[in-house]
């Protein structure tokens, strides 16, 4: 009866696994077909006729600039997610160690920026970031770190509760002072969800669009602004090319994700203990 019922849930998420792949299957088998054979036939395999090679990618990362947009959004992606990283972390082991009702209201300040709607917030935070000065590639930073901090946060408390501050205190003992006690002892212990949180906010930023629409604009073109420069007059495509772009865009987070997806679970189970 065990066995039988092992095979239906085999056999369900494998149909849920197909129909999650679907998309990205559709979007890498037509980045090798003519555009006007993806919009006739979206859905049928590249033949002879409809075979164009790597012409898409070659016409996509002329028409796109894409190795320039490649690298500022790998540039913004690592360093948003590194200064993620390393704020969250030692917010959060502040909040947790420094019991007071100011720590308190801050950590519920950082859980309920985690409801607020970016589309209530876009437009003022694009004109502050316009005064501020911003927008540019640096300024985008700290605003991610911003809309970051709140999930960060909060996962990285719900693991450092379940740390034995014993820990801490034989660090203490030992001569370290609390910059030492951090780096040497507790983010170490951080590491699943400190990976955790790279993944997401990888995947976030690394696919944002409307972000570095509204702030940075086109003087520091990111891969999904550049993609739609592909979209000629009166609204016509270049799909091919276009799915062309969208393929060598996934590729890079996907294999972070692979590399990196044993921590996945270990990370999220670990952020969601109590205290």
């Amino acid at each position: 009866m065990q066995k039988k019922a092992q095979i239906i849930w085999i056999f369900i998420l494998t149909i849920v696994a197909a129909v999650f792949m679907a998309p990205v299957a559709i979007v890498l088998m037509n980045s090798f077909k003519g555009k006007f054979s993806i919009s006739q036939t979206p859905f049928v395999f590249p033949t002879k006729e409809t075979f164009v090679g790597l012409e898409n990618y070659t016409e996509g990362v002329k028409n796109t600039g894409f190795w320039s947009a490649f690298l500022w959004s790998a540039f913004i992606t690592v360093v948003s997610v590194a200064v993620i990283i390393i704020f969250t972390s030692m917010t959060a082991w502040f909040i947790v160690r420094v019991k007071s009702k100011i720590c308190s209201v801050i950590y519920y300040m950082f859980v309920f920026s985690m409801i607020v709607p970016f589309q209530m917030v876009m437009f003022t935070m694009s004109k502050m970031a316009n005064v501020l000065g911003l927008d540019n590639p640096l300024g985008i930073i700290l605003i991610y770190l911003g809309f970051g901090a709140g999930l960060s946060v909060f996962m990285f408390c719900g693991f450092i509760k379940s740390v034995p501050l014993g820990i801490e205190e034989a660090a203490t003992i030992d001569g370290c002072n609390a910059f030492q006690t951090f780096w040497q002892v507790v983010f170490p212990i951080l590491k699943p969800t400190a990976i955790t949180v790279a993944i997401l906010n990888t995947m976030w930023i690394w696919n944002d669009y409307l972000l570095p629409y509204l702030v940075i604009g086109s003087d520091y073109k990111t891969i999904p602004i550049a993609v739609q420069y592909l979209k000629g007059g009166y609204g016509s495509i270049d799909m091919g090319a276009m799915m062309a772009m969208l393929v060598l865009a996934i590729v890079p987070v996907v294999i972070f994700y692979l590399t990196c997806q044993k921590y996945i679970i270990k990370g999220v189970a670990a952020g969601a203990v109590k205290g």
